[in-house]
């Protein structure tokens, strides 16, 4: 029999009926002989709710009284599903993060998770077939003994890490979806769902915009060799072969899949905001100038595209950033534009990144070019470009957005046949 982690999330433990129905798919694992721990997050909305109870109590909260706070969601929802497991009559313990424990960076909000121990879980599922089940996204710093939590979407990374430790065969994240598209078919009603798609390839979709999977999940999944099953906890328990492959996506390794696409599928984000430094001087040192006090105040730089005059003499450096850190990375480079010495500071908030991703590429020349020409066929005008191996990133106007992702959709073959 499989040892199995499942990981719930907030719309799948939104309320108690949610909460019975989650208890009958772990059932049903363990009712196969499976030997079952248990991820959960807090019920929907609920952690959203408790991070504003911080900033309304004082805006300049402590990290470590924001960590008690917000960790105490998913302990809410581990001790209702264990009391609904006991009511279906499976053996069932509800467990914190420092009670296994997960020990963390002291990173409070932002931890890292450093080691897991997962014997006293193995031991409970040997000795008495007792389902974990256990509170996500928070673990507890050895240096302080403090709660920590590891960041929004963090419960995915604890169910990885935790199916790690415990040498499970597979971690499967049921959410409301029923796996992983070739892109959001809110936008795309062609889109079309992926049976398995590569670590490398997921790792890209997540952190290019796609929202089925937190990003740190997939790169631990990635450095662990740890199958992650995306499955739909809408699904009938009852009408689930336990022995069986339901409908969703595995994700694996690379060598898992026999023949991958040139394009495995296209991720868009709309929280972008767009920055260029005008007229700075071009010599050694300039790039940092600007780039180390950003990553000095925590913000994320994607696309960065430089630009030299024709004389040689200056530089243009535009870059994006997450809309949410648009007005400190703004102040940022203003607090230092003596040292940057820069004539001019555009920025604008309309914009739209577009990522075209594919393992596939690596064999196949002019990927990128025919979406330049696709999309110069609908008008639509490209502000900066990068690319990588197995990626290719395009800034348009936010307007475009829905025109950019289903034209290039269509363009690689990922429609529905």
């Amino acid at each position: 029999m499989s040892r199995l982690v499942m990981k719930f999330g907030g719309t799948s433990v939104a309320n108690l009926d949610r909460i019975r129905n989650v208890a009958r798919h772990v059932k049903r694992e363990v009712d196969a002989g499976h030997d079952v721990a248990v991820v959960v997050s807090a019920m929907s909305g609920k952690t959203n709710e408790l991070v504003a109870w911080c900033s309304d109590a004082s805006p300049m909260h402590d990290a470590r009284e924001y960590d008690a706070v917000v960790a105490s969601g998913e302990q809410v929802t581990s001790g209702l599903l264990a009391i609904a497991l006991q009511a279906l009559g499976i053996q069932a313990r509800s467990w914190q993060g420092w009670q296994i424990p997960i020990r963390t960076s002291e990173a409070h909000a932002s931890a890292r998770i450093l080691e897991i121990d997962g014997g006293e879980l193995v031991n409970r599922f040997k000795e008495r077939k007792e389902v974990a089940v256990i509170a996500g996204f928070q673990g507890i710093s050895p240096q302080t003994g403090r709660i920590t939590t590891l960041g929004r979407g963090g419960s995915d990374t604890s169910a990885v890490a935790i199916a790690a430790a415990i040498r499970a065969d597979r971690c499967d994240i049921y959410t409301d979806v029923d796996g992983v598209y070739t892109t959001d078919p809110r936008v795309v009603p062609k889109a079309r769902r992926l049976d398995k798609i590569a670590f490398e390839d997921m790792l890209e979709l997540a952190s290019q915009g796609a929202k089925v999977l937190q990003v740190r999940s997939v790169e631990l999944g990635m450095t662990q060799n740890m199958p992650i099953f995306v499955r739909s906890s809408f699904d009938k328990p009852e009408d689930i072969d336990p022995h069986g492959t339901p409908p969703g996506t595995l994700i694996c390794s690379e060598e898992e899949i026999m023949e991958s696409h040139v394009v495995t599928g296209i991720a868009f984000s709309k929280d972008e905001a767009q920055i260029s430094v005008r007229q700075i001087e071009d010599k050694p040192g300039v790039a940092a100038s600007i780039f180390v006090p950003l990553a000095e105040a925590n913000i994320n730089v994607d696309m960065i595209v430089q630009n030299v005059s024709e004389d040689g003499k200056t530089t243009d450096l535009t870059f994006t950033v997450p809309a949410a850190d648009y007005a400190r990375a703004k102040e940022t480079i203003t607090r230092a534009r003596d040292k940057i010495g820069y004539a001019r500071l555009d920025s604008a908030t309309d914009v739209a990144k577009i990522s075209v991703i594919g393992s596939g590429m690596r064999s196949h020349a002019g990927v990128a070019a025919q979406a330049f020409k696709a999309l110069s066929e609908k008008s639509i005008n490209i502000r900066a470009i990068t690319t990588s191996e197995i990626k290719f990133s395009l800034l348009i106007d936010t307007a475009y957005t829905e025109l950019a992702v289903r034209t290039l959709h269509t363009l690689y073959g990922l429609d529905q046949t």
